[in-house]
């Protein structure tokens, strides 16, 4: 077992337990319940209790994959967050969310592209360009891999 914690603009937005599946070294790939309480209900999808969280975080790139099932196995799709580079120490994966996101659908017919106005907001490019560039560089890699016949499960072998 290790600790997910998500970290946002120096504060641990939320901290879970996950089971470790496996780590390359440089991809570490663990599974997790939902995490918060209740339902979050964005429109396109909704995660709810029961739902299962297969979650990739590297310690190279500036994104995480999630892939989202229900609690039964059916695939809902991936929710991808742009983030610096995992940080894994003392039993704790650490992430940094950059407020970008992706969605993906189970079947991939809809691809979207998310909080890219929190982000503007963030005022992460005037205070660390390099990163907002990377992050940026990052949502943009993620949704053209989408939108590949292989789409995103090419990015997991």
């Amino acid at each position: 077992m290790l600790t997910v914690a998500l970290v946002k603009a120096g504060r641990t937005k939320i901290r879970y337990p996950a089971e470790l599946l496996a780590d390359t070294g440089d991809r570490l790939s663990v599974r997790a319940p939902w995490a918060a309480e209740g339902v979050r209900d964005f429109g396109f999808v909704r995660f709810e209790p029961g739902d299962v969280f297969t979650e990739h975080f590297w310690r190279s790139r500036w994104y995480a994959v999630k892939e989202v099932r229900t609690g039964d196995g059916r695939l809902k799709g991936w929710y991808c967050d742009v983030t610096r580079p995992a940080v894994v120490r003392d039993g704790e994966v650490v992430v940094e969310d950059l407020d970008l996101d992706l969605w993906v659908s189970g079947d991939g017919s809809s691809v979207l592209r998310l909080d890219e106005d929190e982000f503007a907001a963030s005022g992460l490019a005037e205070r660390d360009p390099e990163a907002a560039a990377r992050a940026t560089s990052a949502l943009d890699a993620l949704e053209a891999q989408a939108r590949t016949p292989a789409g995103l499960p090419a990015l997991l072998v």
